[in-house]
């Protein structure tokens, strides 16, 4: 960009020209901030000397990472020069809050603390989370985000003892090639710049902490970094007032308390040769404090740098600043020689000594406006937690949330609703190992993921690349920024390219940006592109969750990209009622309260209670609590519960499994509740189960007894061992039905078992007027499998596959678990010397399902904690889940509701008792709240009063079925009312 030079009289008309404008009047414009007056203000202001005085005017540069030779030079020159405060750069927060209290008890006037916080304290001290950048932000809708972003760093700096953050960059980033701005800008709408940063400040300022806009008079339109060089602004007057000048002067007049002065060249304004901005007393006081009525704290940018430093010792450009109208002086060198000058200059009438003074009392306002003449030391204990409190997480996923943008959508691929008819392959490039956009992605469906850490770079890689995705028919490449330098341009290899085009050639392509936006200008076209800004863990579950609907996407494009997206360019989408992932606090719970769990679980595995276990807790749709306690088994230590564990579910299956299918085919009115299962079920005409309703079935009232260990004991031999009618230790084509890991029998088996379950007497137990009492009874939810099975003429398993668990994406359940996981994967049971002789693993624990070849109505399923909850939360949305409709509105509340208060049952459903009195269910748990608990230590449940669904699996029957403390200590129902209290509706 060429320098632009103007002559003197030429400057004189266009600075008048462009000062005397409507918007800029010399009184001060409607809500200017000033520093009010105060006692103690002029009583500081009294007692300090001339030097004392000037240092005032000086903010150091410090760490908090170096060695204690370091800091005692530190405390020298605070205690020898009196300076007015300190920036802080690299460290970390305990360690610059033990130094902020030490340097504070060496200065007579309490210092200023200030930190470039532009996104957060984590951009300069370590162990903080990150918000997302200003771009990211820029692409947010609702600005009261920004608002609650600013309250939040403005709480993190009070509590660190922070006073000033440099912060929000006001400078509208026209410029795509601008080195040193870019993502820190929130675009290149001024309007969109202006209220975005106005949000900032005012969330700042709402704390009492100094919001400083940067870098006056636009930092926004230039190709070059003032750390290195002095950039060129060469705006006509008419483009200065109306987008660089626009943010700043809105910002004025909307209570701003400081402004940073950048290091530029704006011959418009000034045209002094390489006189840079922050050294103009043209700009700083004619423009910026006259003119446009500016009365905060005026700070230059780092005085280090090469913008400012050009033709000058560091003590020249330390007075020319000052003399320019600057308040305070950034990062300086040479301090004690430029105090000594300056006070030279005054003494001998050259710097006016009102100047100094104004300038002081200013400051002095200043630090008692932020509370520093309340004498307070960062108090140490608990500094971390209460910096990095579980709201920030929440809050800055909430700000992803809001942000990523959907700028391509051809035929409205997104959000994808089927996921049980796709092949989905995705590659992510650049990103390192494995990444959370990946594992979220897993959620939703299968994928065969492939992690690139490098960028392709050659027809090879391509190619090997092409081989690896196969037969995928979507495929979605993530595009991964990982350098610390964001402004740097991101480069897209051609072989990159060439890899996504061929992508789209044969699939659909799905590109998920996580770099800058001005990268989509090097994309080919594809079938849809997802623009998530930068490299955050949160972005990338995000944009994971709205490529399948867990999430609307929301966000518009803050900037345009030359030849294709316009500004503004984003597309909206609604939920598909998918469960997302989020944090406790984004819906009302308490992560500290809910974390008490630990405890009790680790106390329960430490008491072999149970190895381990899985815990999922969702409410309003989002899984907010998913942990994985322990191990598989007790002397595998090595074999550590994951997320993919499988769990033998047992009475579960009631409800996970042949429930589901009863609803469904009810509400087809296949079957009828109040019809005889007789007339689904000829055999047992005659029988003394003839009379037998499905209603009576599924509230354990048809008279059935409650198991029936003839159904394996007649497979015994009379010395306890196994007929080898029914079993064999191989399995070959004669004995191919799997009973136990190493035991297989006869398929006829499963035939003789429902014969005798035909022959099964019933109990005596009736109440009065001849109805059979409640008895608990496996053998009546077989006979509901046998009727399902029979009116849709396909086994259970493959009915509930195709119509529940593949579409609803629970890829790890189902029955017969060995045959499509590894033994490894999947939790042990009991070592079953009764009757199979061995450990169980993979094969179901329940003898009765186990003779029954596995699939069986009450038990046999197998499952993980987060399948469970989706299916669960597909309930609590009575029947709708990932734009599909399993069941209509009515059927599950039909089911769910009340029908037995004795004996706390629905139809099928498990209910609360309404006395509290349960070894599993939470006595907090709502009336209408439903679920079902499982022999070997597992639960499922969900409560629609609170929108909350709540899973719990175990093994507590591992090694030995008689361990019952799980039920003696009621350890499930203390975890589940944990859940509750962190609710805090507990007694309500």
């Amino acid at each position: 960009m060429k320098k632009i030079l103007i002559s003197t009289s030429f400057l004189g008309c266009t600075l008048a020209c462009l000062l005397g404008v409507t918007s800029f009047k010399n009184d001060t414009p409607r809500g200017t901030f000033i520093f009010a007056e105060s006692k103690w203000v002029d009583s500081v202001f009294k007692s300090l000397t001339l030097e004392q005085k000037i240092g005032q005017f000086f903010m150091l540069a410090t760490h908090s990472d170096r060695s204690e030779s370091y800091y005692r030079h530190f405390d020298v020159l605070i205690k020898n020069q009196q300076v007015g405060g300190l920036i802080f750069f690299k460290g970390g927060p305990s360690r610059q809050a033990s130094l902020i209290n030490r340097y504070q008890a060496l200065s007579n006037v309490p210092l200023m603390i200030g930190i470039d916080g532009e996104w957060g304290l984590g951009m300069r001290l370590d162990s903080i989370e990150d918000f997302p950048k200003q771009m990211t932000l820029g692409a947010i809708q609702d600005n009261q985000y920004i608002y609650k972003m600013g309250l939040e760093i403005a709480r993190q700096c009070q509590r660190l003892g922070v006073n000033v953050n440099f912060a929000p960059v006001a400078d509208i980033n026209s410029n795509p090639r601008n080195p040193v701005i870019g993502l820190r800008s929130f675009g290149e709408d001024r309007d969109n710049v202006t209220n975005k940063a106005a949000a900032y400040m005012k969330g700042l300022q709402h704390q009492r902490i100094i919001a400083t806009a940067k870098h006056f008079p636009g930092h926004g339109d230039t190709d070059s970094d003032s750390h290195y060089t002095l950039p060129v602004l060469s705006h006509s007057s008419d483009r200065l007032v109306e987008t660089d000048l626009y943010p700043f002067r809105k910002l004025i007049a909307d209570s701003l308390t400081g402004i940073i002065t950048g290091h530029l060249y704006v011959p418009v304004l000034d045209n002094t040769p390489f006189l840079a901005s922050s050294l103009s007393e043209k700009i700083v006081t004619d423009l910026l404090k006259n003119k446009l009525g500016f009365q905060g704290l005026v700070f230059t940018d780092a005085m280090n740098m090469q913008g400012v430093m050009r033709g000058r010792t560091a003590v020249d450009a330390n007075i020319k600043a000052l003399l320019a109208g600057n308040d305070i002086l950034l990062y300086p060198e040479h301090v004690a020689e430029s105090i000594k000058r300056i006070k030279i200059e005054v003494e001998k009438g050259r710097i006016p000594k009102d100047v100094i003074d104004e300038k002081v009392h200013k400051i002095l306002r200043a630090k008692y406006w932020m509370g520093l003449h309340k004498s307070r030391p960062v108090v140490m204990k608990h500094l971390n937690d209460d910096i990095q409190k579980a709201e920030v997480r929440a809050l800055s996923r909430e700000l992803c949330e809001q942000a990523v943008t959907l700028v391509r959508n051809d035929n409205q691929l997104l959000p994808i609703s089927a996921v049980d008819t796709c092949a989905f392959a995705s590659i992510a490039i650049g990103g390192g190992g494995i990444n959370q956009f990946q594992q979220t992605l897993s959620r939703y469906a299968p994928f065969k993921h492939i992690m690139y850490a490098d960028k392709p770079t050659t027809n090879e890689e391509v190619e090997s690349l092409l081989t690896q995705v196969g037969d995928a028919n979507v495929v979605i490449v993530s595009l991964h920024e990982t350098r610390r330098n964001f402004n740097r341009p991101f480069l897209i290899t051609p072989a990159t390219i060439e890899l996504i085009t061929r992508l789209q050639q044969k699939a659909k392509v799905i590109v998920s940006l996580f770099a800058t936006p001005y990268a989509l200008k090097q994309l080919p076209a594809t079938s849809a592109v997802v623009c998530a800004y930068e490299n955050l863990a949160d972005l990338e579950v995000t944009a994971a969750q709205q490529i399948f609907g867990a999430l609307p996407f929301k966000g518009k494009l803050p900037v345009s990209i030359e030849g294709q997206y316009e500004i503004g360019t984003g597309y909206e989408t609604t939920t598909l009622n998918r469960m997302t992932l989020g944090l406790p606090e984004q819906v009302g719970m308490s992560s500290l309260l809910l974390n008490r769990m630990d405890t009790l679980i680790q106390n329960s595995i430490n008491a072999r209670i149970f190895p381990g276990c899985q815990v999922v807790v969702a409410r309003k749709g989002r899984i907010v609590y998913q942990k994985n306690y322990g191990t598989l088994s007790y002397d595998k230590i090595t074999e550590k519960v994951q997320n993919e564990s499988l769990y033998d579910v047992a009475s579960v299956t009631k409800v996970a499994a042949t429930l589901q299918a009863v609803m469904y085919l009810q509400e087809q009115n296949v079957l009828d509740l109040k019809q005889k299962s007789a007339h689904y079920l000829p055999e047992l005409v005659g029988t003394n189960k003839s009379q037998i309703t499905l209603e009576d079935l599924l509230l354990h009232r048809s008279g059935m007894v409650a198991f029936y260990p003839k159904l394996w004991e007649r497979t015994k031999t009379g010395g306890g061992g196994l007929m080898t009618e029914y079993y064999s230790s191989l399995r070959d084509s004669v004995y191919s039905m799997q009973i136990a890991p190493k035991l297989f029998a006869k398929p006829a088996l499963k035939d003789s078992v429902w014969q005798w379950v035909i022959q099964s007497p019933l109990h005596n137990k009736r109440e009065p007027g001849g109805r059979y009492s409640f008895v608990y009874s496996d053998l009546g939810i077989l006979m509901l499998q046998k009727i399902v099975e029979r009116v849709t003429n396909q086994p259970l398993d493959e009915f509930l596959q195709q119509n529940f668990y593949e579409p609803l994406g629970m890829m790890q359940t189902g029955f017969k678990s060995l045959e499509r996981f590894p033994e490894t994967q999947i939790a042990p049971t009991e070592s079953d010397f009764s009757y199979r002789n061995q450990l169980l693993r993979g094969t179901v624990h329940d003898q009765m399902a186990a003779v029954y070849g596995g699939v069986a109505g009450h038990a046999g399923l197998f499952s993980t904690a987060y399948d469970l909850a989706i299916l669960m939360q597909m309930n609590l949305q009575k029947g709708l889940y990932g734009d599909r409709r399993y069941f209509q509105d009515a059927t599950v509340p039909l089911f769910a509701k009340m029908y037995d208060t004795a004996h706390h049952r629905g139809l099928g459903w498990d209910k609360a008792p309404t006395k509290g009195e349960s070894n599993y269910v939470a006595p907090s748990a709502s009336a209408t709240s439903f679920g079902h608990s499982g022999f070997t230590g597992t639960m499922v449940w969900a409560d629609p009063k609170y929108d909350l669904v709540f899973v719990f699996l175990s093994n507590r029957v591992h090694p030995n079925a008689e361990n019952n403390e799980i039920n003696r200590q009621k350890i499930r129902r203390r975890i589940h009312e944990y859940v509750y209290q962190s609710m805090d509706i507990t007694g309500k």
